[in-house]
């Protein structure tokens, strides 16, 4: 018995040490990076030959000249370019693993007919260790917003910003993700006016104007809660939708119920651009969609993106379809939208600043400026042309593995076939 605890306690030891060890490995190390172009994202806009100070995991100081405290790495940039970690889009990473396996897919909710569930919050289901998180950091992505998708019902759930570093936990307020127009006509009584019947009648419940116990009644008491607390701006509710009357009557509910709220698609969009600057609506611009592939997207044009930022509209960026899989294609997405007109600076922004300031995140990342998260990535050339790469991503300070599952089967098979 007396050897038996001994064991234990020495593996109990050995565990403690092995824990202590990855720790250490896991904390952010103090960092210089030198004589790079610093992308700043922010009012300073691109800096030549400019150092970046790290400690902590914070951006402590950005300019020319920094001394390196001791014991701190120091990265040679040589003139290559820093950008923030980038937005990988609303997405479905760390929700979703194999789009056609449905025990790995939990950005749905599917309880019956017409579900109106507001209180429903993918964050909830994330899985850190996610295999998408490394495909989409080696192209430079530091955080996506996790979206909820509709299923029964035109509202989708809640969602958050999450950072690809391995923390479990979202970043900010939560957002509410709905889906109005005609791909949601069969989620809501087929017609767009019941839509906004539907969407009226849940305001009503949230503001205590509809019994709880009326046999009408749409919400759960947790759904009033919920829909309440983004009624008192306490959080962003992103729409998606496409054709431009949509969004005209989308912009007069906000204005009426005095709630944020976000475009995600936007197809017609910039037939509005005056209405949604002047109502500060932020748009998530699918920029690849250019032909109409629905009766809503009669004026899709590929310079949407650069119409609307003409008339001051904050402009980001979104992908239809598998966005979890193809994060990595955001920059992409932003690399078309210069190409049809839309500035590089602001090009970078929707990457970077205007989706932290849109989920309410920019206090703490979206920009390299001092006091932020050090989420930097440094690049081999122009980031918004996919023929070049992410050199280093850095988060919260901690330089991540430039390595996923992808390029290690490559690499195994590859020595294998060099084998005589």
């Amino acid at each position: 018995m007396g050897a038996l605890n001994k064991r234990r306690r020495a593996w109990l030891g050995a565990t403690v040490m092995v824990l202590a060890c990855l720790s250490a490995s896991v904390q952010a190390q103090d960092l210089l990076v030198r004589n790079a172009t610093v992308h700043t994202a922010s009012a300073r806009g691109s800096l030549q030959h400019a150092d970046v100070l790290v400690q902590g995991g914070i951006i402590r100081a950005v300019g020319s000249g920094l001394s390196a405290p001791a014991g701190a790495s120091v990265v040679e940039a040589d003139g290559r370019p820093l950008t923030p970690a980038l937005f990988g889009g609303i997405t479905e990473i760390g929700i979703e693993e194999v789009s056609g396996e449905a025990s790995t897919v939990d950005s749905t909710l599917k309880i019956g007919e017409q579900p109106l569930r507001p209180e429903f919050d993918v964050t909830l289901a994330y899985n850190p260790a996610s295999v998408l998180i490394p495909v989409a950091r080696l192209d430079g992505i530091g955080f996506t917003a996790l979206g909820a998708a509709t299923g029964g019902g035109f509202v989708a759930g809640q969602g958050g910003v999450m950072r690809l570093d391995g923390s479990a936990d979202p970043l900010g307020p939560r957002a509410l993700f709905l889906r109005l127009g005609s791909a949601a006509v069969e989620l809501s009584g087929h017609s767009r006016a019941a839509q906004w019947m539907l969407l009226q009648q849940m305001v009503d419940e949230a503001r205590g104007q509809v019994a709880a116990d009326s046999p009408h009644a749409l919400l759960t008491p947790a759904g009033r809660r919920t829909l309440g607390r983004y009624l008192a701006g306490q959080g962003r509710i992103v729409v998606e939708v496409d054709r431009a009357a949509d969004i005209r009557q989308l912009l007069r509910w906000a204005a009426r119920e005095q709630v944020k709220i976000a475009i995600a698609g936007g197809t017609e969009a910039w037939q509005l651009a005056p209405e949604l600057a002047a109502a500060q609506v932020p748009v998530f611009v699918d920029v690849l969609s250019n032909l109409p592939a629905s009766f809503d997207q009669i004026g899709a044009t590929l310079e949407n993106a650069a119409r609307l930022q003409r008339s001051g509209v904050a402009v980001s960026f979104v992908q239809r379809g598998d966005a979890s899989h193809n994060a990595r294609k955001m920059r992409q997405l932003a690399g078309n939208a210069v190409a049809n007109g839309l500035p590089w600076a602001d090009g970078l922004a929707g990457l970077t600043r205007v989706p932290a300031q849109a989920f309410g995140v920019a206090d703490q990342i979206g920009s390299i400026e001092p006091g932020k998260r050090a989420d930097l990535v440094l690049w081999e050339g122009d980031p918004l042309d996919v023929a070049h790469y992410a050199e280093q991503v850095w988060l919260g300070g901690r330089a991540m593995p430039m390595r996923s599952r992808q390029t290690e089967l490559r690499d195994r098979y590859l020595q294998r076939n060099a084998q005589p």
